[in-house]
């Protein structure tokens, strides 16, 4: 895919969703780390149903640490996976109380060697919390970039790495978010939005899912030619 064709697709997303933002509901970097954590494997809309109760108990390092794991799990376990994430929770506000005074950091570094964050999560905060032009390769990402052609690859980092490479610097921040809610709300994996969809003919996707509006009203003619003679 060339770069005009890459511009105009950013150009495009940019105008159909002109406030690219994540759907994790959140009011701090503490509550928007957490609720990462949370979504690994999970929908935004169940965790967000998960943490306005959370959040209302305990939305900081030190509060989290004080429910315990059993006290978090309570709030957590309609998520998948809750045991293993209620451990690493606890264990990751631990370590923010040891050693960042309570705060989440902002390096990947350090976000990396929190209990529960790799780096998708970390690329997530880093965009998302402190405004660093970073992508987070989530299912939605690797599929776009395979199936539209804008960063094809075998591996999460091979495809990420493609996007930051590729990417017109002047989306690259929204980029991530753009990605994202295209493929939840349009790209879909199992039906794509196609005749919806505002870069269809810019996409390099072999099986476009189009419907083809003269034949459905020569198949309806022909039913109704059918029901007729019935």
């Amino acid at each position: 895919m060339n770069a005009e064709k890459r511009h105009a697709i950013f150009s495009r997303l940019s105008a159909a969703i002109p406030k690219p933002e994540t759907e994790l509901e959140h009011s701090s970097h503490f509550e928007l780390l957490v609720a990462v954590i949370l979504s690994a494997q999970a929908t935004d809309k169940g965790v967000n149903i998960a943490t306005r109760k959370l959040f209302k108990m305990a939305n900081t390092p030190q509060a989290i640490v004080n429910l315990g794991i059993e006290g978090l799990e309570n709030y957590i376990k309609t998520i998948g996976l809750y045991h293993a994430k209620a451990k690493n929770i606890i264990a990751c506000c631990q370590q923010l109380l040891e050693k960042h005074d309570g705060k989440v950091p902002n390096t990947r570094q350090a976000l990396e060697a929190l209990p529960g964050v790799g780096r998708k999560t970390a690329n997530v905060m880093l965009n998302t919390a402190f405004g660093q032009p970073t992508i987070a390769v989530d299912t939605h990402l690797f599929r776009l970039g395979n199936r539209i052609n804008l960063a094809p690859g075998k591996t999460v980092l091979e495809v990420e790495k493609k996007y930051l490479k590729t990417i017109p610097k002047e989306f690259l921040h929204d980029a991530h978010h753009l990605l994202i809610l295209h493929g939840r709300y349009t790209c879909t994996a199992r039906s794509p939005k196609c005749g919806e969809c505002c870069i269809v003919d810019l996409c390099e996707y072999r099986h476009k899912n189009i419907p083809k509006p003269h034949l459905m009203a020569g198949e309806a003619m022909t039913k109704t030619s059918m029901a007729g003679e019935a």
